[in-house]
C-alpha cells in the first residue's frame, strides 16, 4: 500500500461561484526505514491510554506518582499488529526519588493474555527500545506501564511511545476490507461511474455510483455530500467521481445549514437500495454511512451528526459559529482546513471542543475554496478506513508520527 507524504502542489484554479474548486496534485512519497504502527505522547491526553491512581498528562508526557493505597498504572488499548512483522517497541522514560526495593515496570500483553516484563528498574532515565518477539506478531498487544513506590513525590513519566515495523510499507499483507484493494488513494479506483443528475427526494440531486456496483458481490457504502453555499453538485464533480470510483455510492445535492435533506437523502437511498427498480437494489452497505460537506455543507452535517445510522461525519472549511457543532458528534470525525482559509479559526474551536475521536489537518497553501480538492484524497483514505474496514490505514494515513497525510500541512489528532 503506498503512502502520501509530502505537499500537495497546486497546479492552478477554476473558480465557479463561491464555492468553487481548482486544481491540484500530490507528491511521492520517500522511502523510509520502518513503519511506524503506533504512537502516542501524551500531548492531548491520555489518548489511546486509560490510567489508574495518580496519573497526569502534560507538555512532559504521563506522569505517575507514588502512593500507599494504590499503583499507578497506565494501559493502552489493543494495538491491532495484524500483517506486521520485526516490530520495536520505544519510548522514553524518567523515574525520581524511588527508594531502595521501589520500582517501575514496563510491560506488554497480547491477545488477553498475562503480562510479560521488558523492564523493571528503580532508576532510568531517556530512551529505550526493545524488539520484540514474534510471538506478538497477528495479535492484539497491550502495553503497561506501572509504579511501585510510596510518596506522591515518587514518579515515572513516560513519553513518545512507539512500536515499528520493519520495511517501507503498511503490513506486509494488508488486511482486505471490504472494497476492492488499492494501491493509491489519489489515482481514481477500481470502478467506472456512472452519475445520474436527476436523482434523490426532490429529483435534483446528483446520484454518483459505480457502473457495475454490487460486482463479485460487494456491497457499497454510503457518502451523503453537501456543496458549499453558492455551489451544487456540479462544481465538485470530479471529487464525486473520484470517491464512487473507490467503491463508494456518493449523494449530493444543494446544501442548507439544515441538515435534515441529509437524513431524507439517506431514507431515499435506503427506498433505493430495497427497490427492484433500482439500479442500485440490494447493493448498498447501509450500516457504513457517512455525512459530510464543505463549509455550509459541513454545518449542515453537524446538525444532523447524532443520525445513529452514521459511521463518521467530515467537515471541510466548515467550522460552527458558536463552537457548539461538536456537541453533535457521536462518532469520529475528520476536519480538513486551510493555512489561508477565513474558517480555519472557526474549526480550530470546534476542534477544542470535540470528545469524540477526531483527526484535523490545516492543510499547507490553502484557501476557503481550494480546502475539499486539496484534501479529496484524505477524505478518500478516511472513507476507506471508516466505512471500508481497512484498519491498517488508522496508523499508515493517519495516527502516527509519519502518517502518510501528516505532510500536507499541520496535523493533529485526540480521543482516540
Amino acid at each position: 500500500m503506498s503512502r502520501i507524504s509530502g505537499r500537495l502542489r497546486l497546479l492552478g484554479a477554476a473558480a465557479v461561484g463561491i464555492m468553487a474548486v481548482g486544481t491540484t496534485g500530490a507528491a511521492a512519497p520517500p522511502a523510509s526505514a520502518a513503519t511506524p504502527v503506533y504512537s502516542e505522547d501524551f500531548s492531548d491526553g491520555l489518548g489511546t491510554f486509560t490510567a489508574s491512581g495518580s496519573v497526569r498528562t502534560g507538555t512532559y508526557g504521563a506522569r505517575l506518582s507514588g502512593s500507599l493505597s494504590s499503583t499507578p498504572s497506565l494501559v493502552s488499548a489493543p494495538v491491532d499488529l495484524t500483517g506486521y512483522d520485526d516490530l520495536t517497541l520505544s519510548y522514553t522514560r524518567a523515574a525520581s526519588g524511588l527508594d531502595l526495593g521501589e520500582t517501575f515496570t514496563v510491560a506488554y500483553s497480547v491477545d488477553g493474555g498475562s503480562f510479560t516484563t521488558l523492564e523493571s528498574a528503580r532508576t532510568a532515565t531517556g530512551a529505550v527500545s526493545f524488539p520484540l518477539p514474534d510471538s506478538v506478531e497477528g495479535g492484539d498487544l497491550r502495553l503497561r506501564f506501572t509504579l511501585q513506590a510510596n510518596s506522591l513525590l515518587e514518579t515515572l513519566t513516560v513519553d513518545d511511545v512507539l512500536i515499528e515495523a520493519a520495511g517501507d510499507g503498511g503490513p506486509t499483507d494488508p488486511p482486505t476490507g471490504s472494497l476492492p484493494p488499492v494501491d493509491d488513494v489519489t489515482a481514481p479506483g477500481p470502478y467506472a461511474v456512472t452519475v445520474d443528475e436527476s436523482a434523490g427526494p426532490g429529483n435534483d440531486g446528483w446520484l454518483v455510483y459505480p457502473a457495475d456496483a454490487g460486482r463479485n458481490g460487494v456491497d457499497h457504502p454510503v457518502f451523503v455530500w453537501g456543496p458549499g453555499a453558492g455551489s451544487d453538485p456540479a462544481d465538485y464533480e470530479d471529487m464525486l467521481r473520484q470517491w464512487a470510483s473507490h467503491g463508494f455510492v456518493v449523494y449530493s445535492e444543494v446544501s442548507s445549514s439544515n441538515g435534515a435533506y441529509m437524513v431524507d437523502a439517506l431514507d431515499w437511498l435506503e427506498d433505493q437500495n430495497a427497490s427492484a427498480r433500482s439500479p442500485l437494489h440490494g447493493d448498498l452497505d447501509l450500516s457504513e454511512v457517512a455525512f459530510g460537506g464543505h463549509s455550509r455543507g459541513s454545518l449542515g452535517t453537524f446538525d444532523v451528526a447524532d443520525e445513529p445510522r452514521l459511521e463518521t461525519t467530515v467537515h471541510v472549511a466548515g467550522g460552527s459559529f458558536d463552537g457548539n457543532g461538536p456537541d453533535s458528534l457521536r462518532n469520529p470525525a475528520l476536519y480538513i482546513g486551510g493555512d489561508e482559509d477565513f474558517a480555519t479559526a472557526n474549526m480550530e474551536r470546534d476542534y477544542t471542543n470535540t470528545d469524540v475521536p477526531v483527526w484535523f489537518s490545516i492543510l499547507d497553501d490553502t484557501d476557503h475554496i481550494l480546502a475539499t480538492r486539496n484534501g479529496q484524497h484524505v477524505i478518500t483514505a478516511w472513507l476507506r478506513w471508516h466505512l471500508a474496514d481497512e484498519d491498517f490505514r488508522r496508523t499508515q494515513d493517519f495516527l502516527s508520527p509519519n502518517c502518510g497525510f501528516c505532510g500536507l500541512g499541520d496535523a493533529r489528532y485526540k480521543n482516540w
